[in-house]
C-alpha cells in the first residue's frame, strides 16, 4: 500500500539550489494532485524568521507547516512528528519523513513513521516516488 502522508524538513532539504527547490515544487504538487498530505516540519524557533518556511503553507506549496518552537517539541522526539501528521490528519505509521538528520530519521523510524534519509535530491526523489507509487520525472 501507497504511503499516504509526506513530511519533509526544511533545513538541509527544501532550501536547496534554485534547481532543487525547483524540483521539490514539482514532486510536492504531483504528490499533492494525488491526495498525498504534505507538511514542513522543521526545529525552528518561530517568530518572525520563519516567515521563510511558513510561506510554503500560504503559497500553497504544502498543506501545513509546523515549527518546533511554536509546539513546544523538536525532532527526533516522537511528539514532534505526530504533530505534523496530526497537521495533516493522518496516522504517523501513513506518514515518511524526509531529513539530512540520520537522528531524526531514526527518531521518524522509532515513531513509526518510514524514514528517508536525504543526502540529494535524485537519490531521494527515486525513494518517495516508490514510496507513494508516483510515477514522471522530477
Amino acid at each position: 500500500m501507497a504511503m499516504r502522508g509526506l513530511i519533509v524538513d526544511f533545513v538541509g532539504v527544501l532550501d536547496g539550489t534554485d534547481e532543487d527547490q525547483r524540483r521539490w515544487r514539482n514532486l510536492l504538487q504531483a504528490l499533492r494532485a494525488q491526495g498525498v498530505g504534505t507538511a514542513v516540519l522543521s526545529n525552528n524557533p518561530g517568530g518572525p524568521a520563519a516567515e521563510p518556511v511558513r510561506v510554503l503553507a500560504t503559497q500553497g506549496i504544502v498543506d501545513a507547516v509546523i515549527l518546533s518552537g511554536e509546539i513546544g517539541a523538536e525532532k527526533p522526539a516522537t511528539e514532534a512528528f505526530q504533530a505534523a501528521a496530526d497537521a495533516i490528519d493522518l496516522p504517523m505509521r501513513d506518514c515518511v519523513m524526509v531529513d539530512d538528520s540520520i537522528l531524526n530519521v531514526r527518531g521518524a523510524v522509532e515513531s513509526g513513521l518510514v524514514g528517508v534519509y536525504y543526502q540529494q535530491f535524485d537519490r531521494a526523489v527515486v525513494e518517495i516516488q516508490g514510496l507513494f507509487d508516483l510515477e514522471g520525472e522530477f
